[in-house]
């Protein structure tokens, strides 16, 4: 057995050119070269699929605007006044799905197994919709941590637990992500470790369990993109 045999050896954060300024870490790593990889890819491929839209459409463009409706829908049937969040929802729901998709790859990096990366996706949003409910409704909004016609005698119990439960949401939607991605890109390493320490005769069965399994992670990866962007949604409508 050698290092590169070990199943959660891809999850390791490897440092390639380290960069410091003052307090600030500048380094180049393979999770910072994924995350600009995949908003580069991203963003050059859907702007050369449209570079020449027409009216009637040929297939790749066919593509990219029924990609675009899914989303117009998701995000304007889950908020109301929806239209003008259409524009974070597409970054938000593009950018976690080629991150990813992109760690299908041979050799490539799963930004999203990393919970730093998601926890600052699901802080940013949970951030956002703050400043959102703030600027709508002023700083009222923390009344509804004390529900109305509750007795004062219960709001030093009620209180922590709703805040508590607020306070979870971005946790939930962190761990969520995180604990799919990484859970899915460790079963297939097992079972492909497995499958390099059995006979050869047998070695069929753990390759065609790994393809299979490898279906149902690219499945698990839009999957979970859609959850994350859904309850997105979800905590932007409830600032609204």
């Amino acid at each position: 057995m050698t290092d590169s045999f070990e199943p959660l050896r891809p999850f390791e954060i490897q440092v390639w050119l380290e960069a410091r300024i003052g307090p600030i870490d500048l380094s180049l790593s393979n999770a910072t070269l994924t995350l600009l990889l995949v908003s580069l890819l991203s963003s050059l491929l859907l702007a050369l699929a449209m570079r020449r839209p027409q009216l009637i459409p040929d297939k790749i463009q066919f593509a990219v605007e029924t990609y675009y409706l899914f989303i117009h829908r998701l995000t304007t049937e889950n908020i109301r006044e929806g239209e003008q969040f259409v524009p974070l929802i597409f970054t938000l729901f593009t950018f976690i799905l080629g991150c990813n998709l992109i760690g299908m790859l041979p050799g490539m990096f799963t930004p999203t197994s990393q919970i730093v990366v998601t926890g600052t996706l699901a802080l940013m949003v949970f951030t956002y919709s703050i400043l959102l409910r703030i600027r709508r409704h002023g700083w009222g909004i923390f009344r509804t941590f004390a529900p109305p016609g509750l007795p004062g005698w219960l709001l030093p119990l009620m209180v922590p637990i709703e805040l508590l439960s607020f306070l979870a949401r971005p946790v939930s939607l962190a761990v969520r992500l995180f604990a799919n991605m990484t859970a899915g890109h460790t079963v297939l390493g097992v079972i492909a470790f497995f499958g390099l320490l059995a006979p050869w005769f047998i070695q069929w069965v753990p390759m065609g369990l790994s393809v299979a399994l490898y279906g149902v992670e690219i499945f698990i990866a839009v999957i979970q993109a859609y959850i994350f962007s859904v309850l997105s949604c979800v905590y932007i409508d409830d600032a609204m």
